[in-house]
């Protein structure tokens, strides 16, 4: 218990030495006020009053806090307003709807209004092939004329289109369940489509020879990738297409998309004799100057736009890059490249990709970026993961390719031209057995850089199959420049000359 009592009293002195101390610290200190006086006596009053500085609190704290909530309520805004010009821009770039006029084409746009007119509007039967390269318009240019018949007064609902691709429809049978399903005849029920293939045919073209001319809904035939319906046996479809087309009451239109000039010299003559041989022609004709208005006019947002202010600064903006040197000198590449409207859409799309709420608008930095991703060579990325034994085998096809002026070459010829260079280079290169060599050959071949000529036979050895290399002497430097740690003997094989061979 004496113990007890002597702890219990050193621990109050103890607290009373800190209370001693808290008390000279407090006399010490100089007073702070959180909130200006006019005076003295003013001031000191306004301390005496507890309700004045609670008030003073909150009015100091009170604008950050709006400010804040302000920030967040327009960056919620404007990710709002991003993430639909996104959504809308996307949309356009990827179904490659055409945004504004066509531009170039303004003549065979009049040409094919016309000619459709007369099937929707005068009961006419019509057939064309729209012929032009990948990405030159061709179904852009049909959409833009369906959209305008469609406003039309006579023709609003009374148009039926049927549209088939030779990339999905691979015969007639499934080409002939497609239009049937389409048309929703009275063989279909859900989506199956019964009987046989002869008994559809009899049955779709009765039922479009049975109509007439004035009362009869027009009926339109759209082929995407026209020259695949070609290699269909006998080519049924197209011959009974072209026919009811001349000889229906049921107005009747076939329009073919087609990339390949020669595709009337594919078509029998029967199917030949039948067909109207009237072809539009589209080959990117625009200028430079064109190709920047398409450029504007594929970036800018429409008009009915939900946020008016946004959509001004964005289509302010857009004007600005059209404008810009550096965006005009990637632009003027970019167009040299390929007039095709799809690059310039994936061009914009990898430049949109780039806009988020911190960054709201597209730069030309973005553009400038864009243009480098596009630009990327996918195979020149492959060879950088290569082992130095695989560049080495490349670089022996390369100068297979040079001596030889692109001829096949086969195994064989790339171990031997490999064994030179081992020779010369003896003391820097690991002599690799055949065997290795060969194991790193076909790893080349599964990665598509090096391509048969011919389909392997059994009985054919794999060292004499000829080859051919999908790397052009460019792509190989290239990749050579940026490809780490690659001996410097190896480098100066690919640069020189043909003299040692």
């Amino acid at each position: 218990m004496a113990w007890h009592g002597s702890a219990r009293l050193g621990a109050l002195r103890f607290t009373e030495r800190l209370r001693g101390r808290e008390c000279r610290a407090e006399e010490e200190a100089p007073l702070v006020f959180p909130f200006p006086s006019s005076g003295s006596a003013a001031g000191y009053g306004d301390l005496a009053c507890e309700g004045a500085s609670c008030c003073c609190w909150p009015t100091a704290i009170k604008p950050s806090a709006m400010s804040k909530r302000k920030a967040k309520e327009s960056g919620g805004a404007n990710g709002e307003c991003i993430s639909q010009a996104q959504k809308i821009l996307r949309e356009r770039f990827c179904h490659h709807c055409a945004a504004g006029r066509l531009f170039g084409i303004e003549h065979q746009y009049r040409h094919l209004l016309d000619l459709l007119k007369r099937t929707t509007v005068h009961g006419e039967s019509n057939s064309a092939l729209i012929i032009g390269p990948r990405g030159s318009g061709k179904t852009a240019l049909l959409n833009c004329v369906l959209k305008e018949l469609k406003e039309m007064k006579q023709v609003r609902g009374n148009l039926l289109e049927v549209r088939l691709n030779g990339l999905l429809q691979t015969n007639d049978k499934v080409a002939l369940k497609e239009i049937t399903r389409q048309l929703n005849l009275e063989n279909v029920v859900g989506d199956k489509v019964f009987g046989s293939f002869a008994e559809n045919l009899a049955f779709l073209l009765e039922a479009l020879r049975k109509g007439d001319r004035t009362s009869s809904c027009p009926v339109l035939f759209i082929l995407d990738e026209f020259d695949l319906f070609v290699h269909h046996k006998n080519q049924t479809l197209l011959y009974n297409l072209f026919d009811i087309s001349q000889s229906a009451q049921t107005p009747v239109t076939v329009i073919g998309l087609t990339c390949r000039q020669d595709i009337l010299e594919l078509l029998e003559k029967r199917v030949k004799s039948r067909f109207s041989h009237r072809q539009i022609y589209l080959m990117n004709s625009f200028d430079f100057k064109q190709y920047i208005k398409i450029f504007k006019e594929q970036l800018a947002l429409p008009a009915d736009f939900p946020d008016k202010s946004f959509a001004q600064k964005w289509n302010t903006n857009v004007q600005h890059l059209s404008e810009d040197k550096t965006v005009q000198d990637v632009l003027q590449n970019l167009f040299h490249h390929s007039k095709d409207l799809r690059t310039l859409h994936l061009f914009l799309m990898l430049a949109l990709s780039n806009v988020t709420v911190h960054h709201p608008l597209i730069t030309a930095s973005d553009l400038h970026e864009a243009s480098k991703q596009y630009r990327t060579d996918s195979r020149a990325n492959i060879v950088h993961g290569l082992s130095v034994l695989e560049i080495c085998l490349i670089i022996a096809m390369k100068h297979l390719n040079d001596v030889y002026e692109g001829e096949p070459f086969n195994f064989q010829m790339v171990y031997n031209e490999f064994q030179k260079f081992i020779q010369r280079k003896a003391h820097c290169m690991y002599n690799f057995e055949k065997p290795v060599v060969m194991k790193a050959f076909e790893h080349l071949l599964q990665l598509e850089l090096v391509k048969p000529i011919e389909r392997p036979n059994i009985r054919a050895q794999r060292e004499y199959l000829l080859m051919k290399l999908l790397l052009d002497s460019t792509q190989i430097m290239d990749a050579l420049q940026v490809y780490p740690n690659c001996p410097v003997d190896v480098k100066q094989w690919a640069a020189s000359s043909l003299s040692w061979l």
